[in-house]
């Protein structure tokens, strides 16, 4: 089971790694596109369609790749006053019954998300977020919906890698309190401190 969890925990690190990386760039994006349209609408008095949309889109990427490292880091709030609180094993098993609970809502989350995207709702033309191709002397192309949506579909796979890897953890834990658990990735650095 160590070993298994090792596997996961490094896959998890490597693409969670990844993923906060292009949060960034959205994050930037997102500002530069939210700049860009505070100058059309007050400053040129010209309002642009796009860019409300176009941040919606790097705001939904961005907070989908980085759910999954605030869920591994136990950064979403949480009580955990009764875990902490019980003896050991006791608040072992009631989180790895919390994280089971979890494990069988995501998995139920997935058909959404992936109906979301690769469905009926994923078949639109965003109104007005467009790829600019005529700038290579070809007809602009209507970026579709489902390029947006497929953010909650990935959010919904990186929680279950996660979610995974934390009910391991929890199990290893239960069965050998002395085994040495990988590392789950260097933590943001105010929650190093703790």
């Amino acid at each position: 089971m160590l070993t298994l969890l090792r596997l996961i925990a490094g896959v998890n690190t490597l693409v969670l790694r990844i993923g906060r990386q292009m949060a960034w760039v959205a994050l930037a994006l997102m500002v530069v596109v939210i700049l860009t349209q505070v100058v059309f609408r007050y400053v040129l008095n010209n309002a642009l369609a796009w860019p409300d949309e176009a941040a919606r889109f790097l705001m939904l990427w961005m907070a989908g790749l980085v759910a999954p490292s605030a869920m591994r880091w136990n950064g979403f709030v949480a009580i955990d006053m009764l875990p902490t609180a019980l003896p050991r094993k006791l608040g072992l098993g009631l989180t790895l019954t919390l994280l089971v609970l979890s494990l069988i809502v995501l998995v139920i989350a997935i058909g959404h998300g992936y109906s979301h995207a690769f469905g009926f709702g994923g078949k639109f033309d965003s109104s007005s977020l467009k790829l600019p191709l005529e700038w290579l002397g070809l007809e602009s192309v209507k970026v579709k919906l489902r390029y947006m949506y497929m953010s909650l579909f990935a959010c919904i796979v990186l929680l279950i890698s996660v979610t995974i890897e934390m009910i391991l953890r929890t199990l290893v834990s239960l069965i050998d309190p002395d085994a040495e658990l990988p590392s789950d990735d260097a933590l943001p650095f105010s929650m190093e401190a703790e």
